[in-house]
């Protein structure tokens, strides 16, 4: 009878966590490059009762073991990076990745990171950067006379000024891809960090083996569908439900028992 209580109790702490989960996810639906998790679960060990192995009374062995599970916790919060929708902003400061690639920033620890929001900034000194400070890496340094700004769909950034006839080449934005992305850790501020399951950053220019092409003026947006956010919901407001369901019933159950004279 206690196996049904800490089982149950399993199932609401984690129905609770992909609530938490969802809930963050519903937070950041209007946020730039956000992409979505997903809450994964695993069943605990079951206890054995018989092996099937054991001999059964008319000969031979038990043709399947007798097992109770034990209930289930969370193994994993996995991140979606399937392309969220391209808005038209008219801001030439304003890049969105079409396919694959992260841009890489540097923190102001000199740590590098990398994110899927192209909402870059100038700072005083005219370096491209994140709304937070993040310098773009390599740097790109827009001259203040500059009147009009290009950027390619292979990364290429160029200015134009006064009293020149040709555009003047800035550097180049660059892109990261990693072998498992899903392993990139979150750090807030729309920023991602290496970490040993996503293995190390290889570092391309747009359009090269793979990877995204950069769209100036656009930005993409989070990949969160508020409807399938809001049917994960519904049902994970059930599944407690339900799991707190068997919590009572097994206490009923209990009390019954204690009542017996």
């Amino acid at each position: 009878m206690l196996r049904s209580l800490y089982t149950a109790a399993t199932g609401m702490e984690a129905q609770e966590l992909k609530m938490d989960t969802i809930s963050n996810n519903l937070a950041n639906a209007s946020t730039t490059g956000f992409k979505r998790t997903r809450a994964e679960f695993e069943d605990l060990l079951s206890e054995t009762v018989r092996a099937p192995s054991e001999a059964d009374p008319r000969g031979g062995t038990a043709p399947s073991p007798l097992e109770v599970g034990l209930g289930v916790r969370t193994v994993a919060t996995t991140r979606s990076f399937t392309q969220g929708d391209m808005i038209n902003t008219q801001n030439q400061l304003d890049v969105a990745i079409e396919g694959n690639g992260f841009f890489v920033v540097q923190r102001a620890n000199g740590e590098p990171a990398y994110t899927r929001a192209g909402n870059f900034r100038v700072d005083a000194t005219g370096r491209l950067c994140t709304p937070n400070g993040d310098l773009v890496d390599p740097e790109i340094v827009v001259p203040p006379e500059s009147v009009n700004l290009t950027i390619r769909p292979d990364g290429a950034v160029e200015a134009r000024v006064p009293g020149r006839d040709e555009p003047v080449p800035l550097g180049t934005i660059e892109l990261v891809q990693f072998a498992n992305p899903a392993g990139l850790q979150a750090m807030g501020n729309n920023l991602l960090a290496a970490s040993p399951s996503s293995g190390e950053a290889v570092r391309l220019r747009p359009g090269e083996q793979g990877m995204g092409s950069l769209a100036q003026g656009y930005l993409e947006t989070s990949n969160v569908k508020a409807v399938e956010e809001m049917i994960d919901m519904i049902s994970t407001q059930r599944a407690y439900e339900m799991n707190s369901k068997v919590i009572q019933t097994a206490d009923q159950m209990l009390q019954r028992l204690t009542s017996l004279r």
